[in-house]
């Protein structure tokens, strides 16, 4: 759906939705602890709005109907300006997917919270290539297919980062193959920003500079490592259904103030 709006919004309240890419998971923040691109983007529309509140609900694996049960239903309730909303890639990673399921979920939570918030912001996911997730990979482009549907009928806003170039290339993504680095959330931040008609700060698809050739034997003993330390793991708790949200709350559970913190710190809520 064409956005015709010419100035952005007043944001004074965000809420953030969805698992491990809206925690922030892999930009570390402290022990046990990350900051991501909402937290990123809450920083700048704070720096827009004197009363700025700020609440993210994700929680690293949840799935889609987690996310509808546990975030959705206080999200709604607190009438926020923005909320974004992304969800489902965890559903459709795993063997076996009920895609009907997932994108009904997902319908339902985007009829839930439309009415009831300022402006709703839709994602596609980023994707790097690999054999692992090249599997999947029409499974996503399904959801975001349907994710761009709800968008047109709902009035949300989409941000498609699965089209972007540069965050398939691999020097964005941590270790895990999964999550992306410090500079990929950066670069999610400021392709929200922009989508919500803000002034670009900077060029978040601009590509990065030609790689330094990796040797051979450098590249294999990194991907057994990986599979060693992330793929094996990962495919265990899939297979058991387990997640590594469980039992996790999520950081910011209620909309508040933000409280500067030292550089390279995120901000954090008034007690």
């Amino acid at each position: 759906m064409k956005d015709t709006r010419t100035e952005p919004p007043v944001i004074r309240s965000f809420v953030a939705l969805g698992d491990s890419f809206t925690e922030g998971m892999s930009d570390p923040a402290g022990q046990d602890s990350y900051r991501g691109w909402a937290d990123l983007l809450a920083a700048r529309l704070n720096s827009r709005s004197p009363d700025f509140r700020y609440a993210n609900l994700a929680v690293r694996g949840k799935l889609i109907g987690q996310i509808a049960a546990d975030q959705v239903p206080p999200a709604a309730a607190m009438g926020a300006d923005l909320v974004t909303l992304v969800g489902g890639l965890n559903d459709v990673l795993r063997p076996n997917c009920d895609l009907g399921r997932v994108t009904a979920r997902l319908e339902e939570c985007v009829e839930t919270l439309a009415p009831r918030v300022g402006r709703l912001v839709l994602m596609r996911s980023p994707g790097r290539q690999g054999p692992v997730l090249h599997r999947y990979r029409p499974r996503m482009e399904a959801l975001f297919t349907v994710i761009d549907e709800l968008a047109e009928r709902h009035g949300a806003l989409v941000v498609d980062l699965f089209s972007a170039k540069v965050l398939r290339d691999p020097r964005l993504w941590a270790e895990d193959r999964l999550h992306l680095t410090t500079e990929g959330h950066r670069r999610v931040a400021e392709a929200v920003w922009q989508r919500l008609g803000y002034p670009a700060e900077s060029d978040w698809q601009a590509p990065l500079p030609a790689p330094t050739p990796v040797p051979w034997a450098v590249r294999r003993r990194a991907d057994l490592r990986f599979a060693r330390q992330y793929l094996g793991p990962w495919i265990g708790r899939r297979l058991t259904g387990r997640s590594s949200g469980d039992g996790r709350a999520p950081k910011r559970p209620e909309l508040s103030a933000l409280v500067a913190e030292e550089p390279g710190r995120p901000a954090r809520g008034t007690p």
